[in-house]
């Protein structure tokens, strides 16, 4: 039986254990468990995390096996190598997916009937990857996909133009990764249209800070890395706020991967797309309106992913 207030963290690097002081603040859990391959760096990110239990409502955190996830609704997997300096987020592909593979039949053979929420990169591949490896409906398996870059784009545009994030309306979509796009056709602020509202605040020069704020949406991850060595403190945030969309079943509306089945004309692929998020995981995939330059970008970035994904061995 699924314990609703139960989640299993698989991995305790930066991301993980990031992840995991995240999710105590946010009191949705009353117990969390921290499995790694090296048992005493997550006995270690237990004991450090449960220091602060006298301050947060997370009952219990401790580090465990995988016969501990049993009953967990919830399963985020942030295992795998990091990228480094001059790497892609798909130049891991064949390293990660290694890793996975190792970890899902555990998950598996254990009849665990809760979500499973990727975190790993190239995030849209190994989602994809999980869904295959575990024979899981696909509304149990979905990848964080392009929260962060999408909460990345709407603090830009908040900074720009000087309002509040909240007020803005907009999605990075496709790959997590070089051949994401923006969907400039949607975006708004209030319900006004972007480019009018660019203009009510005095800025008129569209084409030239739309490429600018783009790119340092789509080279963020590098520019961090290149300074501090790793990106940890984003992500934890957004997967702790698609969390919260699934425990408290508020059928949010979030750019997470999710397995399209002939939206936008692509099928058997998870893209990072605007999906509704419950209680029982990815719901509907939404196919939003594009103009035909964003379409042509999502279907380039949909052939990417496809090409990379016919090279892997997805076979136990």
């Amino acid at each position: 039986m699924i314990n609703m207030r139960k989640a299993a963290i698989i991995g305790c690097g930066f991301v993980g254990a990031t992840t995991a002081f995240s999710l105590m603040h946010q009191g949705l859990f009353t117990e969390l468990v921290l499995i790694d391959t090296d048992q005493k760096k997550a006995e270690g990110e237990a004991m450090d995390l449960s220091h602060g239990r006298p301050y947060v409502d997370t009952a219990r955190i401790y580090a465990g096996t995988y016969d501990d996830i049993t009953d967990c609704s919830l399963i985020i997997i942030t295992a795998g190598a990091n990228q480094k300096p001059n790497e892609t987020r798909l130049d891991l592909v064949h390293k990660n997916v290694a890793i996975l593979k190792s970890i899902i039949p555990e998950i598996t053979k254990r009849g665990c009937e809760g979500l499973l929420l990727i975190v790993s990169n190239p995030v849209d591949i190994l989602t994809y990857a999980a869904f295959r490896l575990s024979g899981f409906p696909s509304s149990r398996v979905f990848g964080s996909g392009t929260v962060l870059d999408s909460a990345r784009f709407r603090y830009l545009l908040s900074e720009h133009l000087k309002v509040d994030t909240e007020s803005i309306h907009a999605f990075i979509i496709g790959e997590h990764g070089d051949s994401e796009l923006a969907v400039w056709s949607g975006t708004n602020v209030a319900g006004i249209p972007i480019h009018d509202f660019c203009e009510f605040r005095g800025h008129y020069h569209h084409t030239e800070a739309m490429e600018a704020i783009y790119h340092r949406v789509k080279n963020s991850a590098y520019d961090i890395i290149d300074r501090k060595g790793a990106t940890y403190y984003g992500i934890a945030m957004a997967v702790s706020h698609i969390t919260e969309s699934i425990i408290r079943n508020k059928n949010s509306i979030l750019p997470i991967s999710s397995l399209l089945t002939g939206q936008y004309g692509i099928r058997d692929l998870y893209l990072s797309i605007p999906t509704i998020v419950n209680r029982g995981g990815a719901q509907q995939p939404l196919e939003i309106p594009l103009s035909g330059q964003e379409h042509l970008a999502l279907t380039k970035s949909a052939k990417t992913l496809k090409e990379v994904i016919a090279s892997l061995d997805l076979s136990i």
